[in-house]
């Protein structure tokens, strides 16, 4: 019987990641769960496992120095392989180009672009040698300007560069590299980036209305479509950037 997959996932411990780290379990593969929250890491693990999955806990901080050398070391250690890679760890932040500051224009591109950017680097000679896919978490704000929120959309527009380039240099050696470009999502990450609930709840209204499907996303929606473009299915697919947004991408800014 051919060995199950090994994927490692960042974020997993909330979210997108979480959800994907979920979906990838069911279909089998064996999951490196990476995150900062070992309590929440416990417990998706734990849920999986549950289920019949394999799932194993890596305690990260995605910038840190060594974060990409320990990270496919944890992977190796436990599944001797990685053959698929989502960089689903990020950040948002309030911030226009007039008033963000050096260290939050570092701190958002240290996490959102060189975090994946290394990871990418550290794992690509064990991607190579399964013949690999790697997903990148962009945002609709890679390929489209929002006010308020500059770093951000730069970050994002970087992580669709970095995934072509990726995607582009790697072809020859079987690997598939791909983005996903979510529209908003009902996650932590806007209450983590400084909303507190009353204008989060105001956010999720209002994107019912920027939206044309009428209604923010969900987790699975997007861990949906990472799940085929790590897929048999997606094989002859790399380098796109693709949307899963409710059509958001489509509109003019309201």
């Amino acid at each position: 019987m051919q060995e199950s997959r090994a994927a490692v996932v960042t974020g997993a411990s909330s979210g997108i990641g979480q959800a994907t780290a979920r979906r990838l379990a069911q279909d089998g593969d064996r999951i490196l769960a990476v995150g900062r929250n070992a309590a929440a890491l416990k417990v998706v693990c734990d849920e999986i496992t549950a289920k019949g999955g394999v799932a194993v806990p890596c305690v990260a901080d995605v910038t840190a120095d060594d974060a990409p050398a320990r990270i496919v070391a944890a992977a190796l250690k436990h599944f001797g392989r990685i053959d698929v890679l989502v960089n689903a760890a990020g950040i948002i932040a309030s911030g226009s180009v007039a008033d963000t500051t050096d260290e939050a224009w570092d701190v958002m591109m240290n996490i959102n672009v060189r975090a994946p950017f290394r990871l990418i680097r550290a794992a690509s000679a064990e991607l190579i040698r399964a013949k690999g896919a790697v997903v990148n978490l962009s945002s609709v704000t890679g390929t489209r300007a929002f006010p308020g929120i500059a770093a951000y959309c730069v970050s994002k527009s970087a992580v669709d560069q970095l995934t072509r380039c990726a995607a582009l240099e790697m072809a020859a050696a079987g690997v598939r590299v791909n983005a996903v470009n979510p529209g908003v999502v009902v996650t932590n990450l806007h209450r983590r980036g400084g909303m507190d609930e009353t204008k989060y709840a105001a956010f999720l209204e209002h994107s019912k209305e920027t939206h044309p499907m009428g209604r923010p996303g969900t987790p699975d929606d997007v861990a949906s479509l990472i799940r085929f473009l790590v897929s048999a299915e997606s094989g002859w697919i790399t380098g796109i950037t693709a949307n899963v947004d409710g059509g958001r991408h489509l509109t003019c800014l309201r």
